[in-house]
């Protein structure tokens, strides 16, 4: 028997540049706790770096009962396929299914156009088994990061 709780019901709407700031505060709040254990945790910078990058014409904002609970980014990658990042949920629904039925939405998606997926995940961080479970593999890791793969599947 789980100990979870069931997943939300959520959805996923087109980000617009207004969202950035919300987006860049869910990411200070769930990256501190792994950039902190790894001696890398910047109250600005950890803000700054994803307002430098944001882009959201490739940005999808996670919504739960009508309210901003996280997003996701997809964009190309230099050579080949996709890569996924600013992958952000609310604190309260990590480990509740949430982050898992929009992985599998996503990849759905790439499987279908038969495309690579790629990511970088910190060192450590919980993130990483979700993304193991669902076929991604440890391409390279260095001290901070660790980046993994995923061949499309038929």
């Amino acid at each position: 028997m789980s100990t979870h709780a069931p997943a939300h019901a959520w959805s996923l709407r087109p980000a617009t540049a207004e969202d950035v700031e919300l987006i860049a505060e869910l990411r200070a709040l769930v990256m501190r706790p792994d950039l902190e254990r790894l001696g890398r945790y910047d109250e600005h910078r950890v803000r700054q770096r994803l307002r430098d990058g944001y882009d959201p014409g490739q940005t999808e904002i996670v919504m739960v009962d009508g309210a901003f609970s996280g997003c996701v980014a997809l964009r190309p990658h230099e050579s080949d396929g996709w890569w996924l990042e600013s992958f952000y949920l609310a604190p309260e629904l990590q480990g509740r299914g949430t982050g898992t039925g929009i992985l599998a939405g996503l990849l759905a998606r790439t499987d279908a156009e038969g495309s690579t997926v790629r990511l970088q995940v910190l060192q450590g961080s919980a993130a990483r088994r979700l993304y193991e479970r669902h076929g991604f593999t440890t391409e390279h890791e260095d001290p901070v990061d660790v980046y993994m793969m995923r061949s499309p599947r038929a």
